[in-house]
């Protein structure tokens, strides 16, 4: 029951049902404390699909952890989803110190904290005894949000300066407002700040959503919000573009309402962003192959002023009147 949310409600979802939470839970990385992690999952069924959820590099010192995006985590986990937060190095609370190599964007380490889960996850479960062996350890799925766009984006396939970062483990992935095109495509001072910025999507061969906000005008570029799409246009495993309107690089409030990840307040499109992302895993990952083609069709109804999605089989668009949904 959310009393905020008319819209979005035409867009279909199944009934939440009551999960379990475990945190911390801690793995251990080679040379460093502990990978801490929380998990969220349904509190019963089995075969559970995987879903790894990582932060980005956002302004509080507590939400970019395995605390934050409960709004995601929580209504993917109510819906069949087993997720995992890490709290990456990056983390300004639970993270590795400032003086640690790699500091303060620990780009590579992020990228090896998510590989790790997916080295032990046996460990995952064994610390986790209600999720105990009703874990799907084929269907594994990533989301990232800002930062953890490009940390996804790489173990999807996306390549930096020629190096090969995928991780066939994992079938599908979501990414949320993620970073585009680095080096020319940036300003001068943020292309010098952010050289790990300069991927190349054409490697990006997983299946994958892009989820951007039409008024999530970066500061690293001039180009726009359309930055954002970059992984959409360029990369050749991306099937779908959700473009989210009215609303800026917070996605309506994923990381949390009043939270200052949140750029822009819009409960009906931070509602249509769960729905929407959860429609693509389900048929990504095999859970309901008509869940994504029912959800799209709601935008072409009731619900057409929160979102436009465009595929890239077809090249067709479902275009939805731009409104601000807020």
């Amino acid at each position: 029951m959310n009393n905020l949310i008319n819209l979005a409600r035409h867009i279909p979802s199944p009934k939440a049902a009551l999960t379990v939470a475990y945190t911390p839970v801690r793995l251990p990385m080679e040379g460093r404390a502990p990978l801490e992690l929380r998990i969220t999952a349904p509190a019963i069924g089995e075969s559970l699909p995987i879903l790894l959820l990582s932060h980005g590099f956002g302004p509080s010192s507590y939400l970019p952890s395995k605390d934050g995006y409960a709004p995601l985590a929580q209504f993917w986990a109510e819906r069949g989803f087993v997720v995992i937060q890490p709290t990456h190095a990056s983390s300004s609370i639970g993270g590795l110190s400032v003086d640690a190599v790699g500091a303060p964007f620990f780009w590579r380490e992020r990228v090896a904290e998510l590989r790790v889960i997916v080295d032990l996850i046996v460990e995952v479960e064994r610390q986790a005894p209600a999720i105990y062996g009703r874990l799907d350890h084929a269907r594994i799925a990533a989301a990232g949000h800002s930062f953890g766009g490009h940390t996804v984006g790489l173990l999807l396939g996306a390549r930096l300066n020629g190096e090969d970062f995928s991780d066939s483990r994992i079938s599908a992935g979501v990414l949320l407002a993620a970073p585009g095109r680095g080096g020319k495509d940036l300003t001068a001072d943020n292309a010098a700040r952010f050289p790990f910025f300069d991927v190349d999507f054409s490697g990006l061969t997983t299946r994958s959503l892009v989820v951007c906000g039409d008024a999530d005008d970066p500061h690293f570029t001039t180009r726009g919000p359309e930055w954002h799409a970059d992984a959409f246009h360029d990369g050749q495993g991306s099937d779908a573009l959700v473009t989210l309107h009215g609303v800026g690089h917070g996605l309506g409030g994923i990381a949390g309402l009043d939270a200052r990840e949140t750029d822009i307040e819009a409960p009906e499109v931070l509602e249509a962003t769960k729905r929407l992302t959860l429609a693509w895993l389900q048929t990504a990952l095999a859970v309901d192959d008509h869940a994504w083609s029912k959800a799209c069709a709601a935008l072409q109804g009731s619900a057409a002023s929160l979102a436009t999605v465009t595929h890239r089989a077809c090249g067709s668009s479902e275009r939805q009147k731009s409104t601000d949904a807020t």
